[in-house]
């Protein structure tokens, strides 16, 4: 297959995928946006984990809201938990790497806070104990899933978003959760600054 052929069936499949999400998602988007702006209106603060790219996703969300997403305005508070390598390998050694996330939101997560959790199967153990933790602490969830929801779907509470991608590729699902972070981060600006 040419090269040109293969990178325009990526641009279709990826497109093809987004269209599937514009179709399930745009409620449970806007749902997770509310939570997560009544909780910044109550100063609460929202902490976000995954793994591999979803670490990346956890990190780029806090960075918009940190800094900023596309206005000038106040920074948010947010937390990415898989950015501190120091932490992650301590509690990794010490303990198990199933509890890198879950040990942190049990020291830094108060109730009201709402825990980011991003994991492209639903299946990774630190994130469904970092849910765990958050449930522990009463903290709302925020899940960013895909393929058939995993172990992680079973986890939430009415309480809790799932945003799950209908998608079973990895590389599809992160892209769309790319586009979702970014949707959320400008409708939490819309909510609070108008």
């Amino acid at each position: 297959m040419h090269s040109i052929s293969i990178i325009e069936q990526q641009f279709r499949d990826s497109i093809a995928t987004k269209e599937a999400g514009l179709k399930s998602l745009p409620y449970s988007i806007e749902k997770a946006a509310n939570i997560m702006i009544s909780a910044l209106i109550d100063n609460k603060k929202i902490l976000c984990c995954g793994n591999g790219g979803s670490a990346g996703d956890a990190q780029h969300f806090s960075s918009e809201l940190l800094n900023r997403y596309e206005r000038e305005r106040p920074s948010l508070p947010a937390i990415a938990l898989p950015a501190d390598s120091s932490t992650i390998t301590a509690i990794a050694n010490d303990y198990h790497y199933n509890e890198i996330f879950s040990k942190q939101i049990k020291a830094l997560g108060q109730s009201g806070d709402i825990l980011l959790a991003i994991s492209t199967s639903g299946n990774s153990g630190n994130v469904l104990e970092a849910i765990k933790a958050a449930h522990e602490r009463g903290m709302k969830v925020v899940a960013l899933g895909g393929k058939d929801g995993g172990k992680m779907a079973p986890l939430l509470n009415e309480q809790d978003v799932e945003i799950r991608v209908p998608s079973d590729k990895t590389n599809r699902i992160q892209e769309t959760h790319l586009l979702v972070i970014h949707c959320l981060c400008d409708l939490i600006d819309r909510g609070l600054f108008g």
